[in-house]
This record gives structure tokens, sequence and C-alpha cells, in this order.
């Protein structure tokens, strides 16, 4: 019986931290685009864009709220169906 105990809260540890692993890598992109988005006119367009380029370069948003473009290469390079840049 304690080998049950001690096998199910292994699996359940496992399973909680993966999920922890998870949500931590949603919210730092959602941090990040939301300081990059701060004073965007179209601050839910940007939120919504930021947040798909963050999640496609591994969560490398550039710092400050425009500009640095250059510490995010994958950032920079995203264009939109137009040629232009998509990421803000």
């Amino acid at each position: 019986m304690k080998l049950v105990i001690v096998q199910f809260s292994i699996i359940f540890l496992l399973v909680t931290s993966s999920l922890f692993v998870l949500s931590t890598t949603d919210s730092s992109c959602g941090g990040k685009c939301n300081v990059r988005c701060s004073k965007a006119s179209q601050h839910d367009l940007c939120i919504k864009d930021c947040n798909i380029c963050c999640q496609k370069c591994n969560g490398c948003v550039p710092s400050g709220t425009y500009g640095h473009r250059d510490e995010c290469p994958c950032y920079r390079d995203i264009k939109n169906s137009k040629g232009g840049p998509k990421c803000p």
C-alpha cells in the first residue's frame, strides 16, 4: 500500500511540475508583451501580434516599448502578409 502512495506522489509531482513550466512560459510572453505594448494606440492588436511572435521566437521580445529589434532577430524577421514587419 505504501508503494502505491509513493508512486502516486511521484507521478503527481511530475505532472504538476510540467504544467507549471507550461504556464510560466505563457505568462513570460504575456508580461513581456504587456511592457512592449504599454504605449501602443491599438493595445489589443499589439498584444495579440506580440504574443504570436513571442511564442514563435521562444520567448524573445525586444526590451522597451519601441525599437531594439536587433535584440531578437527572430522577432525582427517575422513578416506579415504584405511583407512588412508583423511584430510590434
